[in-house]
């Protein structure tokens, strides 16, 4: 398969307009928004590229006290291991061991075992609310709401509200760090679905809403600690039938953004929503964060730019029956890891330029 810009080229100047079209929408290589990303970093986001279009790449979450308890479980019922490792970094306490943050220095350690592995890892996080400490409560701290004061300080530096959340980001850098250190990049896709109306920092619409809140984990992150191995996965919710759920409203912007993604349950599969991601991150890969029932087969030819899938923790028996997940697994453009692994061992990677 030649490359879009030869194919363009053999073409002729006729049709340039469509070429040009076409590139946007499949995405040309774009490098990481940090300008001084790393090695595995560059080569990562280059490999979301790559399979963009031509595979789907399948994923697991776990919860942070379970190890890799749900993957192992989608491989004894499919036969395959899932590509991408997902997991969280957690906020409860003992109480609630399987989201507990005592677990994160096994984390780190169940991180390095999956990479060594081949696989590729992807983390989240469900802060607590940064007027509260750490460890805290679902309901009572991630799911609860900050007033309108309280959000003005969270984003204007020199508040106690901005300091405590800045304490709150340097705890995770510690472990972000020790990736780093080990070789390990990280799709990273903090405060997820942000659109919706669920947890602390959703449905914070404007410049000085999420957006600004992105961009100080961005700069904290990336200018305070230095961190090279980050590629940034804004994370939405696919959207429903309420109010300030577009995507545009809580966009941070391609400067912020590497990979644009969305959650997806009760099989709210809609074309648009892929459309608008496409549209929105100019070419930047798009991804399905969280899905609850899989999809047909028919929604990934109608939505072929889709690069992975991960399946939320206990979804394979909670929302999908045996059955429907062998059947996920069996379609022809989903990897799982030993196919992926052969074939990038073999350099086959499905576009050319990597």
């Amino acid at each position: 398969m030649l490359p879009i810009r030869f194919l363009c080229l053999l073409t002729g100047v006729l049709f340039l307009q469509s070429c040009t079209l076409l590139a946007q929408k499949i995405g040309v290589y774009q490098v990481p928004v940090n300008p001084n990303a790393s090695t595995e970093a560059q080569e990562l986001l280059k490999l979301l590229y790559d399979y963009s279009g031509s595979y789907l790449l399948s994923g697991q979450h776990n919860y942070i006290g379970d190890a890799s308890k749900h993957s192992e479980e989608t491989e004894a019922i499919t036969g395959v291991y899932p590509v991408v490792w997902g997991s969280d970094f957690g906020f409860a306490d003992s109480t609630n061991a399987k989201d507990a943050v005592y677990h994160r220095h096994a984390l780190v350690a169940e991180v390095k075992k999956r990479f060594e592995a081949g696989n590729i890892i992807t983390l989240m996080w469900h802060a607590c609310r940064p007027t509260d400490e750490e460890p805290c409560t679902w309901k009572g701290s991630v799911q609860n709401d900050l007033s309108e004061d309280e959000w003005n300080d969270l984003v204007r530096p020199g508040t106690r509200t901005y300091q405590n959340w800045a304490n709150q980001v340097d705890e995770i850098a510690v472990y972000l760090k020790q990736l780093e250190l080990a070789g390990i990049p990280v799709l990273w896709r903090p405060y997820h679905e942000m659109n919706g109306d669920w947890f602390w920092w959703g449905q914070k619409p404007g410049e000085k809403g999420y957006r600004q809140l992105w961009k100080n984990l961005y700069h904290r992150l990336t200018d305070y600690h230095q961190l090279t191995n980050l590629i940034w996965v804004w994370n939405a919710n696919a959207t429903l039938p309420r109010e300030n759920m577009a995507y545009d409203l809580y966009y941070p912007g391609n400067d912020y953004v590497d990979v644009l993604a969305t959650d997806i349950y009760g099989g709210n599969y809609k074309k648009l929503d892929h459309d608008q991601l496409l549209k929105l991150g100019k070419g930047k890969p798009i991804a399905m964060g969280e899905v609850g029932a899989f999809p047909s087969a028919e929604v990934f030819e109608d939505q072929p730019y889709w690069v992975w899938f991960m399946a939320w923790s206990n979804s394979n028996y909670h929302r999908n029956s045996e059955e429907k997940v062998q059947e996920m697994y069996r379609l022809g453009r989903v990897l799982g890891l030993k196919e992926f692994k052969e074939i990038e061992k073999e350099g086959n990677s499905p576009k050319p330029g990597r």
